[in-house]
């Protein structure tokens, strides 16, 4: 099936913005406001609290720290890289990155293998999303992993931050990492974000320019206010999509960062487009196409591994079994 064909399967309104192109944009249902009066299952009310207020929340052990291990040596044989050996970690990248400033924070283009299924098909990940979005009819998103390695001398990045969709469009939509390896020293790159601008965006835009980056805000200022988030193997973090956020420059000078981007949102089978090419890329191992995802120009998933197998709540959150 050729490329051409793969973009009209995928979402179209991701191919010129960061967003993930497996899930729609953003959803037609509102993020869970509890008006529902369904239980939580994983979170705590004190954890519901901090989500609301900050705009994310970081579940502990959404995995197995063994799970995480797995998945993580599974990410160096992939990208064929040695953790034991810094020599090999520096290979130039494989494919051109449209959107720059992921250059170089060390995007691994595997999508669909089984131990990224196994993270997202598991009870406690799929759970934690329901609390966030207060229905159990749920899609994952289709995404990838992150190695990203000590900065060199002379290859010294800033990090950034940003936002994947428009936050003048209100998305109704979240966003997820897990980690598969600890990340607890600030200096070894990450996640970072800025809840007082999550909070306050109304109140800061009418301080900005009316042609500034929509995607990209300057932080001038609020410098103080970014905050860099602790992760443990199996942890998983999820923030809400109206929260600006990157990956901090990794200055350990020996770490690695380790993690696998996972979503869900509220499943859309009557987007049929959408579903058979979710249905297509789980199948035929197809990377997403679009502005931040270029693939894999050597197709390994294609040509060395099999197609994933779901369980029941698998095959669900890839929508191959209706809810």
């Amino acid at each position: 099936m050729d490329s051409r064909y793969d973009v009209e399967l995928g979402n179209a309104g991701h191919k010129e913005i960061p967003g993930n192109p497996s899930t729609a944009t953003s959803s037609t249902k509102k993020l869970n406001d509890r008006s529902n009066g369904k239980p939580l299952k994983v979170l705590s009310e004190e954890d519901w609290k901090f989500w609301i207020h900050n705009g994310y929340i970081v579940i502990k052990n959404a995995i197995s720290r063994s799970r995480a291990e797995e998945t993580a040596s599974f990410l160096w044989e992939f990208d064929e890289k040695d953790p034991n050996d810094p020599k090999t970690w520096y290979a130039p990248p494989r494919a051109e990155m449209q959107m720059k400033e992921l250059t170089g924070t060390g995007m691994v283009e595997v999508y669909n293998h089984q131990h990224l299924w196994n993270n997202r098909q598991e009870q406690r990940v799929y759970d934690a999303f329901t609390d966030i979005w207060g229905t159990d009819k749920l899609w994952a998103t289709i995404d990838r992993a992150n190695l990203n390695f000590p900065q060199r001398p002379g290859h010294e990045q800033k990090g950034f931050i940003h936002w994947d969709y428009d936050p003048e469009t209100k998305p109704q939509n979240v966003q997820g990492v897990l980690a598969l390896a600890d990340q607890t020293d600030e200096n070894m790159g990450g996640f970072q974000c800025i809840p007082w601008l999550y909070r306050n965006y109304d109140t800061w835009k009418k301080s900005q320019p009316a042609d500034r980056d929509r995607f990209q805000p300057d932080i001038s200022g609020l410098e103080d206010k970014i905050v860099k988030v602790k992760l443990e193997a199996g942890d998983l973090l999820i923030f809400n999509s109206t929260q600006p956020h990157g990956i901090r420059p990794n200055r350990s000078g020996n770490k690695v960062r380790i993690a696998q981007y996972i979503s869900m949102m509220p499943a859309e089978p009557e987007n049929e487009t959408l579903l058979n090419w979710r249905i297509h890329s789980w199948k035929n191992r197809v990377a997403p196409e679009g502005y931040a995802f270029p693939g894999d120009p050597r197709k390994w998933e294609q040509e060395k591994y099999e197609t994933a197998k779901l369980s029941p709540l698998g095959e669900r959150l890839l929508g191959i079994t209706p809810w």
